[in-house]
Order: structure tokens, then C-alpha cells, then sequence
């Protein structure tokens, strides 16, 4: 399925539009799709996803990589999320501001790097990233997260490696794998 490209008469801007709402009910992963199309984007375009659900580590992802968003739940299984690209100002003043909160966190709490353990078997994708991601979001630099999922996590591990997160996988003989993330 290809994201369908349009004009916005009102600014002019570009409206790319994908929907990944069949491949989630197929089970089908569609971040690669969804990757492909941002990609793809220009700084004038505006991107709308349609999911079956709230996708929070995407949109974690995609602030990262400079994109402001807006969710609107449609129905029980349909969720619009828009994105549109930040100003490089807003970007960077945002993620300046970022690292010296958590550090002042750190010095008032006084504690070392921390583990954290999350057992992701069982849960049906995109659960498992989602869990991860945002238990990474709420680390401090030097914490570590191990995971314990039914199958190396393959989206995740090239998600972690965008972000620059040291990681070492470990596949266990019943096909499950741990995974080790440290944030940097």
C-alpha cells in the first residue's frame, strides 16, 4: 500500500496520507512502510497516519527525527495522527533543554545508574516496542533496561540503533531473546 500524496489548497502545503490499519489487523509490522514514507517527506508536507491504535514510540520517534504531532481518536480501532515538520530552533532549544533536566533529577535523587526489567512475552506487536521505548524515554543516562521478549526484536534493534543506544542481544533455546539496552 502506498502512502497517497495530495494539496492542501488552504497553505498550499503537500498532505501525504498513509493507512496501516489493514496491516496491523493482519499482524503485519508496518514500520519499515511507514519509515519509507517519512523518508520520502519534504519540510512543506504534511503527514497523516491512520492506525488501529495510539502509537506512542512512533511518535516518540518521529519527535526525534524533528516532526511535532496531533492524535485524534476517530473510533475504538482508528486513531489519525498528523505530523508536520518542527522549526530546527524549536528542535534544538527542545533537546537542549532536555539533558540538564534530567541531570538536575539525578543529582537531587542521588542514585546511581538503575536496572530495569520488562517481561514483553506474550504481548502482540507493536506492544513489546512500545513497553520498551518508553521505559527508555523515562531513563536517565546509564540505566539500563533488559527485556525479555519471544523473538529477537528486529524493528526494535533498528529503532535503538537510529537512536544510538548500546545494546547486546542474547537468543535463548526456546527462540525467546534478552535484550540489554543501555542509555546513553
Amino acid at each position: 500500500m502506498a502512502a497517497k500524496r495530495g494539496l492542501c489548497m488552504e497553505n498550499q502545503s503537500n498532505i501525504v496520507e498513509l493507512d496501516v490499519r489493514p496491516y496491523l489487523r493482519k499482524k503485519i509490522e508496518p514500520f519499515k512502510i511507514i519509515m519509507a514514507t517519512v523518508k520520502d517527506l519534504r519540510e512543506e508536507d504534511t503527514f497523516i497516519l491512520h492506525a488501529t491504535f495510539n502509537p506512542k514510540p512512533l511518535i516518540s520517534v518521529m519527535k526525534r527525527k524533528g516532526f511535532a504531532s496531533s492524535t485524534e481518536k476517530v473510533d475504538k480501532k482508528h486513531w489519525v495522527i498528523t505530523f508536520n515538520h518542527k522549526s530546527r530552533e524549536d528542535a534544538l532549544v527542545e533537546q537542549a533543554a532536555k539533558p540538564q533536566a534530567n541531570k538536575e533529577k539525578r543529582s537531587v535523587l542521588n542514585k546511581g545508574p538503575q536496572l530495569y526489567k520488562l517481561d514483553n512475552r506474550g504481548l502482540e506487536p507493536p506492544n513489546p516496542m512500545i513497553r520498551t521505548l518508553n521505559q527508555l524515554e523515562l531513563c536517565h543516562p546509564g540505566d539500563k533496561v533488559i527485556i525479555h521478549n519471544d523473538r529477537v526484536p528486529v524493528f526494535l534493534i533498528e529503532e535503538l540503533n537510529t537512536l544510538g543506544y548500546s545494546y547486546i542481544v542474547e537468543e535463548q533455546g526456546d527462540g525467546s531473546a534478552h535484550v540489554i539496552i543501555t542509555k546513553n
